[in-house]
């Protein structure tokens, strides 16, 4: 068992009884989750982090968000992609510019995608989420409450049609893996993608961690629920992964 599964020794009492984790909705334990991820410091705060050449910076407010990707372009210009609940922008040394619909529809998507994986499962209550309930399974000796989301075509996103796995531990709501699967509406390909978290630190009590992205020949997108299981299963190939660096975790005032 790697390090980031061990969990505390709790007494007796709170740890959940077979009957309480056939009890708990989908919904509780997305809410126990975040919770348990530092969602609350997260309601109004400040999260910056460099991924892959590009420095995020995430702001939340009671709701308002504001994301900005910063990077320099082949000609060392500064560009600043801005995503807000009512805005979508791009800067180039500092000057606003017009964007294509498809240039507004990809850099849409980049700084909301990022942004999503970086801090989940805190966008997991979001109206637009449909959660189901798959069972428990057993990862590692562990149990983990299996949650399926969908969302809903009104405030889903252009990629509204991908499907969600989370592995949720049943004692401490912490989420160790996922499973997602990709262009199952649009022109993209179809695909399937598996996470495991590694790495994982605790910054200003917000749970951060990077993945470990997986493949299976033997899964389909309809399957992606049984990925967990397959963690030793020597068709799972190893194909990237996802670090964040330079995480800094600060209050909404400090960050300014």
């Amino acid at each position: 068992m790697t390090a980031f599964l061990v969990v505390g020794c709790g007494s007796e009492s709170t740890s959940p009884t077979s009957n309480d984790r056939d009890a708990i909705s989908a919904d509780s334990i997305i809410q126990k989750a975040i919770a348990a991820h530092g969602g609350s410091v997260l309601d109004t705060s400040v999260v910056t982090f460099d991924f892959r050449g590009a420095q995020f910076r995430l702001v939340h407010d009671e709701g308002r968000f504001r994301y900005v990707r910063r990077t320099t372009d082949s000609l060392g210009q500064t560009v600043r992609e801005v995503l807000s609940n009512d805005s979508l922008y791009r800067e180039v040394n500092g000057d606003t510019v017009s964007l294509s619909a498809e240039e507004r529809e990809s850099m849409n998507t980049t700084v909301n995608s990022v942004s999503y994986f970086a801090l989940l499962p805190y966008k997991l209550s979001d109206p637009a989420v449909n959660a189901q309930r798959l069972g428990v399974d057993t990862v590692r000796s562990t149990p983990y409450y299996r949650v399926e989301v969908t969302f809903a075509s009104e405030g889903g996103g252009q990629d509204w049609e991908d499907r969600f796995v989370y592995w949720f531990d049943t004692e401490s709501y912490h989420m160790d893996f996922l499973a997602y699967a990709y262009g199952l509406g649009g022109d993209e390909e179809p695909g399937h993608r598996f996470r495991e978290a590694y790495n994982v630190r605790e910054i200003e009590n917000v749970r951060i961690a990077d993945y470990k992205n997986y493949t299976d020949t033997t899964i389909t997108p309809s399957t992606i629920e049984n990925y967990a299981r397959r963690l030793s299963a020597s068709t799972l190939q190893e194909v990237s992964r996802v670090e964040l660096d330079s995480v800094r975790v600060t209050t909404l005032r400090d960050g300014r």
